[in-house]
């Protein structure tokens, strides 16, 4: 092929999916009429004189003259079939015929009345215009072909969609969504509250796209990637969409499951068009969101089909990311909350030089959340940021924005004029613990039985000293727990044994109380010591929190190892030990129990009556909690804000009613 600009080009015809089907509609028509049609009767040809012998013999069902061509057909009796046609009815069909040239129809007419008064042909003799059956038979072959084609290209212009459109034959191409100015999204790093560590770094990046120059005179080269961390619903796509915005270059945004299709080929075709188009638009960014769809570790014995399918696709990726061509001014951000699951070539520096950790938010980093989220929301004086942060300990940016979408809903529920504190407390015990199910029949005896267990866990936390600050205990059902106990957790950046042992202690406060006071144990305990086990085993095999296996852990992260790190012996070993810590922390709960146990009467019996009690019931029964924890004041706080909120509310209901909180007690 010349590359001479000034030769003269040929205006060569673009080729089309319509030229391929009338190809095979003509070719289906031409074997058609030559003889490949299907056909569902064999038909021969004879002389007149054969004929007649034939009619004579009483081998005729009936006759068709056709006028415009002076033949005429003649089709058998079943029974005489293998007589004319020396085939059975299977080779040659239900209806098989002997067509004949005649000369004169008068000749015919005389013949065919001899035969009658013979009886020797008792069947029609009739006349039709032969070319209309022609073209009704071309019609009921052909129809099936013309379904069949039909659907072939339904299928193939769905699969050409899929591949981005045109098409199969694009099903190749890159389906990422390009910006070409970031301001597209309207998102900036002003929408992303918290995150400091990871929003700097990747302000880096933008930074050396706009002023490269700033970095390339001391030497620097730009990151070729970087790999956003984190679990979900901490904002790492909301981080890339920031990135996007503040750049100001071309922004290609796909997923990694877009990669994955069923032909083989495809993945590793899309990721070199998708580098093809991003070296056009350099500088550019590509965010692959969810990478870990295609770049999972490759497996050590890989096998044929899709695993195969997929490892291509990574090897493509790893190639176009750092192999000889260069990939000057593009650069990739991915996102994935399962890093431990990448393949290491994948992560190594010269293709994500940097891991950018976006962790669940802490305490300041909660309230720059709320403070976005909040801004839609009509509030009342009585939301208070900073106590929210506080009650939403472990929650991710996206589990805020729902506290706050919940808190709305149910002030809207109760036609109330703005949302108020009490709202997003409700929208928290919604969240946390599921909606309330205050219709689910219970006996007596079940009520009884759930509230001596949920006292038992709130005696246990009130007298351990590392126990977190209890908050409200209730029996009313939500999801599918019976009761439920909530507490403000301290942040801790690192646990104690005692603390472990505390939370332990308490968990199994429940089955302690259920043995003592009701003489029986229940499947009301299942949860919590589902939770006591992994927290044992956790203990004793990961932190070495054991007196028989001190300071040893035996964590495996190693996805391909099925065998475990110890012998049998220490399996035993363990075993034991989980049993010894359990058995002990139950024994002291069940003493902490007894020696309370006209306390845990009292606090279960205010539980069976109001099916909700507060920290200041527990504290009016048992005393002041004897160990001072920093968040006592803000229970005290959290107490009296539940208080007033729930006063106020009930004077709002009153006060639709035409009634006072006066006229209520007098009452």
């Amino acid at each position: 092929m010349s590359n001479n600009p000034n030769e003269p080009k040929m205006n060569m015809p673009k080729f089309n999916m319509n030229w391929l089907y009338f190809i095979v509609i003509c070719t289906l028509i031409f074997l058609f009429f030559s003889g490949g049609g299907i056909k569902s009767s064999v038909k021969t040809t004879t002389s007149y004189s054969q004929f007649k012998v034939m009619v004579m013999k009483g081998y005729a069902d009936r006759i068709v003259v056709n006028n415009d061509k002076k033949t005429l057909q003649m089709y058998v009796k079943t029974e005489h079939i293998r007589d004319v046609f020396k085939q059975g009815i299977k080779q040659t069909g239900e209806n098989p015929c002997v067509e004949v040239e005649f000369g004169s129809v008068d000749n015919l007419e005389q013949f065919v009345n001899e035969a009658r008064q013979l009886k020797k042909f008792t069947g029609d003799f009739s006349y039709e215009n032969k070319n209309n059956n022609d073209l009704m038979n071309i019609l009921l072959n052909i129809l099936p072909f013309i379904f069949l084609v039909g659907i072939w290209i339904f299928f193939m212009r769905r699969m050409g969609t899929g591949g981005g459109g045109g098409g199969v034959f694009n099903v190749g191409k890159s389906k990422a969504k390009m910006y070409e100015k970031g301001g597209e999204l309207n998102i900036t790093f002003k929408d992303v509250a918290g995150q400091a560590g990871a929003k700097q770094e990747v302000q880096e990046i933008v930074d050396f796209l706009k002023n490269p120059q700033k970095y390339t005179d001391l030497g620097g080269k730009i990151p070729k990637g970087a790999l956003l961390v984190g679990p979900p619903g901490t904002g790492k796509t909301l981080l890339a969409k920031a990135v996007a915005g503040e750049a100001g270059v071309p922004f290609f945004s796909m997923s990694g499951s877009d990669f994955v299709e069923m032909f083989v080929g495809v993945g590793a075709s899309r990721v070199r068009d998708l580098f093809r188009q991003a070296k056009e638009k350099s500088p550019c960014i590509i965010f692959i969101d969810e990478i870990d769809a295609v770049g999972r570790a490759r497996s050590k014995n890989p096998a044929m089909g899709g695993n195969d399918e997929r490892e291509n696709t990574l090897n493509a990726l790893l190639t176009e990311m750092d192999g000889f061509g260069t990939n000057s001014g593009v650069i990739i951000l991915a996102a994935t909350n399962r890093a431990d699951m990448l393949d290491s070539a994948l992560l190594r520096a010269g293709r994500f030089d940097r891991q950018i950790h976006v962790d669940l938010p802490d305490l300041n980093e909660r309230k720059e959340v709320f403070q976005v989220h909040l801004k839609p929301v009509k509030t009342d004086e009585s939301v208070d940021i900073d106590f929210l942060a506080r009650q939403t300990p472990g929650f991710s940016g996206a589990d805020i924005a729902n506290v706050c979408n919940e808190a709305a809903l149910i002030a809207a529920r109760h036609n109330s004029a703005a949302v108020s504190k009490q709202d997003f407390l409700d929208a928290v015990d919604r969240i946390i613990g599921g909606l309330e199910k205050k219709t689910k029949i219970m006996t007596d005896e079940e009520k009884r039985s759930i509230a001596i267990h949920e006292a038992g866990h709130a005696t246990i936390s009130w007298f351990t000293e590392f126990a977190n600050p209890l908050v409200k205990v209730s029996i009313v059902p939500r999801g599918r727990a019976l009761g439920a106990a909530w507490y403000i957790p301290e942040e801790r950046q690192i646990t104690t044994k005692e603390a472990m042992l505390d939370e332990i202690c308490s968990l199994l406060g429940g089955r302690a109380a259920e043995e003592l006071f009701t003489g029986h144990i229940s499947t009301g305990a299942m949860n919590d010591l589902e939770r006591v086990t992994k927290t044992v085993y956790g203990m004793i095999a990961f932190a070495g929190m054991s007196e028989k296996l001190p300071n040893i852990c035996y964590y495996n992260n190693s996805e391909y190892q099925f065998q475990r790190p110890y012998s049998e012996t220490t399996a035993k070993l363990m075993d034991e030990e989980v049993l010894h810590t359990i058995h002990l922390q139950y024994e002291r709960a069940k003493k902490i129990l007894s020696d309370h146990a006209e306390g845990h009467a009292q606090l279960a019996q205010l539980l069976i009556e109001r099916e909700v009690i507060f920290a200041e019931d527990v504290e009016r029964i048992f005393g002041k909690r004897p160990w001072v924890s920093r968040s006592e004041e803000l229970l005290e706080a959290q107490q009296r804000a539940q208080a007033e909120a729930m006063a106020e509310r009930r004077a709002k209901e009153l006060e639709a009613e035409g009634k006072t909180l006066g006229e209520e007690d007098n009452q």
